[in-house]
């Protein structure tokens, strides 16, 4: 193991290659947002909207202000984006369709699926056919749809009845196992089509060896997180160590990953060699709990000594910092975290907590903070931003976002 990084170096690598440290664009255009989730690889869709939906954050977080509707024309209508199990549900580059298709298939064996599940299909197989004879016949539907529509057919037919959830469960089954995908959401709702309709030479065209398409997972990976170990690697689109390891040994020895030792990190690294080290960063952005740069807590902490837990499902008298808590980075480093949330009924983006890390200087970057929050704002569409008392940060970003509003 050859070349060592410091830490520093190994933060700005990894900064670098999901897109940050760069002046965002004066005004973002589509070619920077599909170029932005291209990057990452995927982002994650998730159904919490105290903010904004989790999938949109991301590009905002490194390009600015766009229009959310564009990603819903690259993944509904232009089909440059795809919806399937990534790192969690996600949204990817419909490039990368082939190289899960493996998974796809496996899950047809009842494997790398949810034990649950995988016996719902054998005992539910059926119903499953129902289900997507429904979706072939009579074209792309919503759950609700389709459990309307059975419904009905075992009133006419006096058939055997089915629980109210079962078909739900059966089109969670189809979508693992590739048979249906997401043709568009409905009020976030998934309305499945079969993938043979939405993605038909993708679908039909022959399926690519696993090893293949795990490797292209593992190098695209590697192309997002800049610098990672082993278990970042796999984590990244949730590969098995097992399946990982063999591929990022074949990529080192290919010359793709370089291996490298990290400044206070106890496992080897792995350096993408397209990978830039850049001499210094000038970042300021929120990022989603659902970011990918914080997918991996134990990498984050490696990374930047921050440790951050989602708080959606911890009681509330037990939360630290808050229910919806978003991390701010500045420079190289995690500066603060807000409670943030949109109350649309009153036009307001409000800031219910508003904390600084340890040993930081709140006055050298309270002013970004609040520059940052004006600009959501606007994106959001909030009129008003509105600071609780809670928080140590609270008192400077009142006085902050009033020199923000008279610039």
């Amino acid at each position: 193991m050859g070349l060592a990084l410091s830490l520093g170096e190994a933060r700005r690598i990894a900064l670098a290659a999901q897109g940050f440290g760069q002046p965002k664009p004066a005004k973002a255009t589509k070619r920077h947002l599909l170029s932005t989730i291209q990057r990452l690889g995927l982002v994650q869709i998730d159904s919490v909207n105290v903010l904004v939906r989790a999938h949109y954050f991301p590009a905002f977080s490194r390009i600015g202000p766009y229009p959310t509707e564009w990603l819903d024309e690259l993944a509904y209508r232009k089909r440059q984006l795809f919806e399937y199990w990534g790192h969690a549900a996600s949204l990817i580059p419909v490039n990368l369709f082939p190289s899960f298709r493996w998974r796809m298939e496996q899950a047809k064996q009842g494997h790398g699926v949810y034990r649950g599940l995988v016996n719902f299909s054998k005992e539910n197989a059926e119903l499953i056919r129902e289900v997507l004879d429904q979706i072939r016949q009579h074209g792309p539907a919503g759950a609700g749809d389709v459990e309307k529509a059975i419904r009905e057919e075992q009133l006419a037919k006096k058939a055997g009845w089915w629980e109210w959830s079962d078909s739900k469960i059966a089109l969670e089954w189809l979508f693992w196992s590739g048979q249906v995908t997401t043709r568009t959401r409905r009020n976030f709702e998934r309305v499945y089509d079969l993938t043979e309709r939405v993605f038909p030479e993708l679908y039909n065209g022959a399926i690519q060896d696993r090893e293949i398409a795990q490797r292209e997972l593992v190098v695209t990976a590697s192309k997002a997180l800049g610098i990672a170990t082993e278990n970042d690697l796999a984590d990244y689109f949730r590969l098995k160590i097992n399946d990982a390891r063999p591929r990022i040994r074949e990529l080192a020895e290919a010359g793709d990953l370089v291996e490298v030792k990290v400044e206070g990190w106890r496992q080897k690294a792995y350096l993408n060699v397209t990978a830039r080290t850049p001499r210094s960063l000038e970042t300021a952005a929120f990022l989603s709990p659902f970011d990918p740069l914080l997918w991996e807590r134990n990498r984050t902490e490696r990374l930047f000594g921050f440790r951050y837990r989602i708080e959606i499902y911890t009681p509330a008298a037990q939360r630290q910092h808050g229910y919806y808590v978003l991390p701010f980075l500045f420079g190289q480093n995690f500066a603060g975290r807000l409670d943030l949330k949109a109350d649309r009924a009153h036009q307001t983006l409000r800031v219910v907590g508003a904390f600084a890390e340890p040993q930081t200087e709140p006055k050298t970057f309270v002013h970004a903070v609040a520059a940052e929050l004006r600009s959501m704002a606007t994106w959001l569409g909030l009129e008003k931003i509105a600071v609780s008392k809670n928080g140590d940060l609270a008192p400077m970003l009142r006085s902050a976002l009033v020199a923000v509003r008279s610039v």
